[in-house]
């Protein structure tokens, strides 16, 4: 079957562990038709989910490609095995997927056409990703965020074709040129999960690059766990395991020389703001609360890499 030529040179990184086979089935019959290459990198998912995949991959009308890494490396060694091949099949563009996503019917058309369309002269753009929308939660679609002065603004899209330029982009349904990793370095792998995309955004913006936030490309995507109720909104959750990471890996960026200080100021007060909130509302509090204390400290040493029970 003939690429679309807004689909060649484009491989879809899709990054697995332990998928809902019949929502993945939907990722890959959405975006499929969308690209070139479709390569789903599994992070050491169980027997029966592999299986799975495999039988997915193996599929009458398939076109995957299935890339087993055996054990769970973590989302940005996931990613960079994904772009590794991408590179081997000569691809110019990656798009980064969580299992959990949706992109819609032309979304990546979208998102490619924001890049090329930029005007000569123009800062180069690093990525480019969508609106995306999570069913479980009340503020959608949810808005891109730029950083003014010390506060995060969040951007609402007010017309069609708008585009805006935005701190970072979420990993999953970014549209990211090749030539772009090639300047600015692949996922940062010691921080297994959690701050992998923003460090990278961080890091193509101190390069000179811009990201950019395309309000008529939509797509689904379930961000943490089943989200807490409080004071009339819908707020992300995450087991205790990822809220180690999420605070280690904050104050791993506190001591990134390429991470912008304005940036790190503004980051740092709404780590405090999460702390109290996850302490006090969120159940069960005590391994919680463990779990922050220790990504703490290990933030504290410098420590990468996976959990070590200790």
């Amino acid at each position: 079957m003939a690429v679309p030529e807004a689909a060649q040179g484009i491989t879809a990184v899709v990054v697995t562990y332990n998928p809902d086979p019949e929502q993945l089935a939907r990722l890959c019959q959405a975006v499929q038709p969308q690209v070139e290459h479709v390569v789903l990198v599994d992070n050491g998912s169980s027997a029966e989910a592999l299986a799975a995949l495999q039988a997915l991959v193996e599929g009458p009308s398939s076109a995957l490609t299935l890339l087993a890494l055996g054990e769970n490396r973590g989302i940005g060694a996931a990613q960079n095995a994904g772009i590794t091949l991408a590179r081997q099949h000569g691809s110019r563009y990656v798009l980064l997927l969580d299992h959990d996503s949706i992109p819609e019917a032309d979304m990546v058309t979208t998102l490619r056409a924001a890049i090329e369309s930029q005007p000569a002269g123009s800062p180069p753009v690093a990525a480019a990703g969508p609106r995306y929308a999570d069913a479980r939660q009340t503020t959608n679609p949810s808005p891109f965020v730029q950083l003014e002065g010390f506060k995060r603004v969040r951007c609402e899209c007010q017309h069609a074709g708008q585009l805006i330029e935005v701190e970072h982009l979420i990993a999953s349904g970014s549209l990211i040129p090749m030539a772009v990793l090639d300047a600015v370095g692949d996922m940062d792998e010691r921080l297994f999960i959690d701050y992998v995309d923003i460090e990278w955004c961080l890091r193509a913006a101190h390069a000179g690059y811009r990201m950019l936030g395309v309000c008529d490309a939509r797509m689904q995507h379930e961000l943490g766990d089943t989200p807490i109720r409080f004071m009339g909104k819908h707020l992300p959750d995450h087991s205790p395991l990822r809220h180690y990471y999420l605070f280690r890996n904050a104050l791993l960026l506190q001591r990134m020389p390429h991470i912008g200080w304005r940036w790190k100021v503004v980051d740092a007060y709404q780590t405090v703001m999460k702390y109290g909130f996850y302490a006090l509302v969120a159940t069960p509090r005590l391994p919680r609360i463990r779990m922050m204390n220790r990504g703490l400290w290990d933030g504290l040493l410098g420590r990468g890499g996976a959990y070590q029970p200790r």
